[in-house]
């Protein structure tokens, strides 16, 4: 019994240690980027809305990877870009075309009937979905990226790991002092 309670405890303060790491690090990575998180040179973009559902469930976050080359872009690649007004979309390419030197992208989100009104040309191209997608995390990023969710997502699994620390060591204090009276109590004995 006493090993599998070691084995929970330990097990337990990994996990609040890695909570703690996880979340020091998307709202530093969050902030230093001025948006969204990076993590091995691929951006984390939140899906905000339904339009490529089922693909992407909205509040899901999707890695993306930076587009150096949009030729190499082809039809059914899902791809990020820019709008007028600075706005980012992720849709699929349903048609590559080509104009010369200028290549341009039409694109449809899966879950809407129509493709999307304008072409994109491919110096708008922003990054390329690879294939990862975690749902719902998106919402827990938006919090952090807030002023209230970096310090609740920073101090609350510090008091956890804190707390749980606190307990471990009265913990191994009692048990000190029950061996203690023990050895006492069979001297006198």
């Amino acid at each position: 019994m006493k090993l599998v309670m070691k084995v929970l405890s330990n097990t337990l303060t990994i996990l609040l240690f890695l909570l703690l790491l996880t979340m020091v690090f998307i709202v530093i990575s969050s902030k230093a980027s001025g948006g969204e998180p990076q993590i091995f040179g691929n951006q984390l973009k939140t899906v905000l809305s339904g339009s490529m559902e089922p693909t992407f469930k909205t509040g899901s976050i999707i890695a993306v990877k930076p587009v150096d080359d949009p030729s190499t872009i082809k039809k059914g690649d899902v791809i990020t870009y820019v709008q007028e007004g600075g706005t980012f979309v992720t849709h699929r390419v349903i048609e590559v075309i080509i104009n010369g030197e200028n290549i341009m992208f039409q694109t449809k989100g899966d879950n809407n009937e129509d493709m999307d009104s304008q072409p994109v040309l491919s110096q708008n191209v922003s990054a390329v979905y690879t294939g990862i997608t975690i749902p719902y995390l998106g919402y827990l990023i938006d919090f952090a990226k807030s002023s209230k969710g970096t310090a609740m997502l920073l101090i609350i699994p510090g008091i956890l790991l804190l707390g749980y620390s606190g307990l471990t060591i009265y913990q191994a204090i009692r048990e000190i002092d029950k061996n203690s009276k023990a050895q006492t109590d069979q001297k006198t004995a």
